[in-house]
């Protein structure tokens, strides 16, 4: 790790020089990260989920922010569990300085607990000038800011083979009707089954539920159903459940039908897609891209991908992603928090590839190729109407837990989505078990 950091200094050093010197400002805004060596001598350690080339091009980032202030920043892995590497550490009184949170739950739970330092200086300031209120709000806890949505998926895509949709005679639909009733039947009477479904993995389905939600409930509903200010009995739950079976009811619009749905994982499902041919079509974030390379495909020619279809009014747009926050006070956080926030910073990530940004000042030319340059500009127009993943906000006995709440029921759902009422009732259940 050390070599590949000597040799990723200089390139990234160089990169983000030149666009601060485009920019006209230090990162954040303001002062930005102590610069010239001001923070020579200082140590400081970072922990996230990334891996492979995911951390390659962080670290390539954080090697940047070490040319210009003198500091060594050193990246430790936590592995998908963020929460059961971070656990021990707190109570150890050994956290890293900056931790990648994968859930704003997970932030208001170590809030709670004393574990987090409040963003303050320049990374205060640097959150408040590139980020909307929505991020701004998604950080804090009781009005105090927090974290800083550093890397966002988008989650609103459906991926396709465009030669299928050619052999059948069909186009990438708009609306959830035209996709159901013309493209996934004009497809399945071609015999091309239309979905490839990954319900093994319970957090695929919520991704589901909440873009049918958001785009037939509204933004503000959304909102008040996260924070379970509405009951999971409530009709706009099960008017979603019953979208939701027109095509997890239809065992011939789904590879393997109702049993291998369920049993199918992430990322087999794109594999059947892109690898067998078992299918046309795959829901899923921009991520899925990866897969799909891996299983042989060339991303914006034989795999492309379309929005998710309006299912109310507007198409809707639900992100993840990962939020920086501070675990110490320890000299040089706060100054990594803000060249983290900075346009500058997330602007050599955006040229590296893998990678899209929350924040409102980092131009879709900064992105290395015209797909991602796509799902940015419709992430920054979704404006305050694009919304975080709703299985992540909620407790994650309910929303994030194999086996548990969101995850369970809703495969009992794609294993039978014949009764929508017992199934919010089952939600509603989970989700006060949870609270």
């Amino acid at each position: 790790m050390a070599e590949h950091r000597r040799r990723a200094r200089g390139a990234a050093a160089a990169a983000a020089a030149g666009l601060l010197v485009a920019a006209g400002c230090a990162p954040g805004g303001g002062e930005g990260p102590a610069g010239g060596g001001d923070l020579a001598g200082v140590q400081l350690k970072v922990a996230a989920k990334w891996t492979g080339v995911e951390q390659d091009n962080f670290e390539e980032v954080l090697a940047a922010f070490e040319e210009q202030t003198g500091a060594t920043v050193s990246y430790e892995p936590t592995g998908e569990d963020t929460g059961a590497y971070l656990g021990p550490k707190i109570e150890a009184g050994e956290p890293p300085d900056v931790a990648l949170l994968p859930q704003p739950g997970l932030l208001a739970e170590y809030a709670a607990q004393g574990a987090l330092v409040p963003l303050e200086g320049d990374a205060a300031a640097a959150l408040e000038e590139n980020y909307t209120d929505y991020w701004r709000e998604l950080g804090s806890v009781d009005g105090e800011a927090y974290g800083i949505l550093l890397k966002a998926a988008h989650k609103s895509i459906v991926w396709y083979r465009p030669d299928a949709f050619d052999a059948a005679g069909v186009q990438p639909p708009s609306t959830w009707d035209d996709m159901v009733g013309t493209t996934a039947s004009t497809l399945s009477d071609s015999g091309t089954v239309p979905f490839a479904m990954c319900g093994a993995s319970g957090w695929t389905l919520t991704d589901w539920f909440e873009n049918v939600y958001l785009s037939h409930a509204g933004p503000e509903k959304y909102d008040r159903l996260t924070a379970h200010e509405i009951p999971w009995t409530d009709e706009s739950v099960v008017q979603t459940l019953e979208t939701l079976a027109d095509v997890w009811g239809e065992k011939d619009f789904m590879a393997g039908g109702t049993d291998g749905a369920v049993q199918t994982d992430f990322p087999t499902c794109v594999s059947q897609v892109y690898g067998q041919q078992d299918a046309a079509m795959v829901f899923e974030a921009d991520f899925v891209a990866a897969n799909a390379a891996e299983a042989g495909a060339t991303v914006g020619e034989d795999a492309r991908a379309f929005p998710f279809p309006a299912v109310g009014e507007e198409p809707p747009v639900v992100v993840g992603g990962d939020i920086a926050v501070a675990m110490s006070e320890n000299e040089g956080t706060q100054e990594l928090l803000a060249y983290l926030a900075s346009p500058e910073a997330q602007s050599t990530w955006a040229g590296l590839g893998g990678y899209l940004s929350a924040n409102s000042q980092v131009e879709s030319s900064a992105y290395a190729d015209e797909f991602t340059q796509e799902l940015s500009q419709t992430i920054l127009e979704a404006g305050e109407n694009v919304r975080y993943d709703m299985s992540d906000q909620v407790p994650s006995g309910f929303g994030a837990t194999e086996g548990r709440g969101m995850w369970s029921i809703l495969q009992d759902f794609l294993r039978d989505p014949s009764d929508p009422e017992a199934t919010a009732e089952d939600l509603e259940a989970a989700a006060k078990e949870a609270s």
